[in-house]
């Protein structure tokens, strides 16, 4: 069941992000399985406001999401899931409500930056309706968002940004 996040909840998306990214290691990106999650405090205004959900599975944490407005359109910051819950379309629902959350309030399209090559990143939100924005299309708030992933070295791998 997706659901809103509490404020119970955001002790337990850091460990969360953290087992979510152990798969990149084995695509030799461990500098991304340690990327440091967000922190509680960088968590509550997403949940205070409205923008971060969960996946309950009797009770336990499977998944989250975290949206922001990024030039006008929502824009998808964090999707975690957690590997024992992996192919049962946790993924696809949140991101069906992150659009449906953007569609009521107005907001055009959703984006997202992700890795190019990375079967469960832009292949996997392809079959989503993703496609990639061009970089001449790109406003200054993703600008600036794929100018950060590059000064924390993400760029080592290709990275793109997408919009759907």
């Amino acid at each position: 069941m997706i659901r809103l996040a509490t404020a119970a909840d955001l002790p337990l998306l850091g460990e969360l992000e953290r087992t979510a990214g152990e798969p990149f290691r084995d695509l030799g990106m461990a500098a991304v399985a340690d990327d440091e999650p967000f922190s509680v405090a960088e968590l509550l205004p997403y949940q205070a406001e409205g923008r971060c959900w969960v996946v309950d599975s009797s009770g336990a944490v499977a998944a989250y999401l975290v949206v922001d407005v990024v030039d006008g359109n929502g824009h998808v910051e964090q999707v975690s899931v957690l590997p024992s819950f992996a192919r049962r379309g946790l993924g696809r629902e949140l991101i069906e409500t992150a659009a449906s959350w953007a569609t009521g309030r107005g907001l055009p399209a959703l984006t997202m930056t992700t890795f190019r090559d990375v079967p469960w990143n832009a292949p996997y939100y392809a079959r989503l309706g993703f496609r990639e924005l061009p970089v001449a299309s790109w406003g200054p708030s993703l600008r600036a968002i794929r100018e950060h992933d590059a000064a924390l070295g993400l760029d080592r791998w290709p990275r793109l940004a997408m919009i759907r």
